[in-house]
Order: structure tokens, then C-alpha cells, then sequence
């Protein structure tokens, strides 16, 4: 059994891109933190339309239902926590490095810019929109995360094995550095 591995990192970074790909190279299940949020939204009655989800306004409502009522969050966390501690499996999220003690843990950094540039392609949306919808995804989710666990994006990173910047990097010299880190941590 591999230990579990997670991805964590800013909006529209490349965690999908680069969970799956190290899902695909250690033959590991993929499973997506931001998938298994919306399964816990659909389930409390939202109606969840397109990956593309967090970023139409009923995505930002259920943003703004998660900052009054944690009950989202904690559900998720202990859903993907169980997960992680299975094994052999990839997950992307914000939260969960912070939540559990081992397996791999690497962040992806980039800036808002380098984010938006990603979102833009990856979305089709002008880069003033994608900028602006990763500023203020960023900006919730670390000030949600910080209120309910504590977590400081910024400032906590002693947790983590690797941190990759990604500025600069296509997605394959991201994933090739990742790879790299498993293979000397497994």
C-alpha cells in the first residue's frame, strides 16, 4: 500500500491536473475535495451544474451557507480524512493536509496571476474575469479555513514535503517535479 497522497494549493493552480497525473503514475485512486464538497452541497438540496460550478452564483451562495454554517465543511473533511487514511489514493484540498498527520503532502504555489492565466484557458473567460473570480476564491476559502480550523495559508507551511512553485512551469514540468517528490518519499 502507497501512502496517500494530497495536493493542495490556491484556486485554478493546477491541483486536478497534477493530482491526476501522479493518480495515473502510481496506479492511486484520484479523488477531487472541491467534487466531494459539491456532493455534500447537491445532498442539502443545490442544484450543482458544471465543473465549473464554484464560480456561478449559486457556487458563491453555497460559499457564503458554508461561512454561516461549518456543518458543510465538517462533513467533507471527515469524508475525505476516511478516505485518505485507506491509502493508495490522490486527493485534492484545501483543508486536509492541516487535518491529518502523514501521507504526502505538497503545495502547489503560484501567484493569482499565474492562476488566472490557467483559469482563463482552462474556462474560456477573459483574464479580468478569471482574475477576479481566483481573488475572491482565494480570499473566502482563507478566511473560512482560517475561522473554522485556524489554518493560515500564507504563514503554515511546515506542514507540507514539498512546495512547487508553479510560476513559470507548464503543467508536464509541474507534474515531472511531483513524481520526482513521490518517488523519493514512498
Amino acid at each position: 500500500m502507497i501512502k496517500s497522497i494530497i495536493i493542495s494549493g490556491p484556486p485554478a493552480i493546477g491541483k486536478t491536473t497534477i493530482a491526476m497525473g501522479l493518480a495515473k503514475e502510481f496506479n492511486l485512486q484520484y479523488v477531487s475535495g472541491g467534487d466531494t464538497l459539491k456532493e455534500i452541497a447537491h445532498e442539502y438540496g443545490f442544484q450543482i451544474d458544471g465543473k465549473d460550478w464554484w464560480d456561478t452564483k449559486s457556487g458563491m451562495y453555497f460559499l457564503n451557507k458554508r461561512r454561516q454554517n461549518f456543518v458543510y465543511d465538517r462533513i467533507v473533511d471527515k469524508k475525505l480524512k476516511e478516505i485518505f487514511d485507506r491509502g493508495n489514493v490522490v486527493i485534492t484540498s484545501y483543508t486536509l493536509p492541516w487535518l491529518v498527520d502523514d501521507g504526502i503532502k505538497i503545495w502547489l504555489l503560484g501567484s493569482h496571476q499565474n492562476s488566472a492565466d490557467r483559469m482563463k484557458v482552462r474556462d474560456n473567460v477573459t483574464k479580468e474575469e478569471a482574475l477576479k473570480i481566483v481573488k475572491h476564491r482565494y480570499e473566502e476559502n482563507k478566511s473560512l479555513y482560517k475561522e473554522l480550523y485556524g489554518i493560515d495559508f500564507k504563514e503554515d507551511a511546515t506542514i507540507f514535503d514539498e512546495i512547487i512553485n508553479t510560476s513559470n512551469l507548464n503543467a508536464n514540468e509541474v507534474l515531472q517535479i511531483a513524481k520526482s517528490v513521490v518517488h523519493k518519499l514512498i
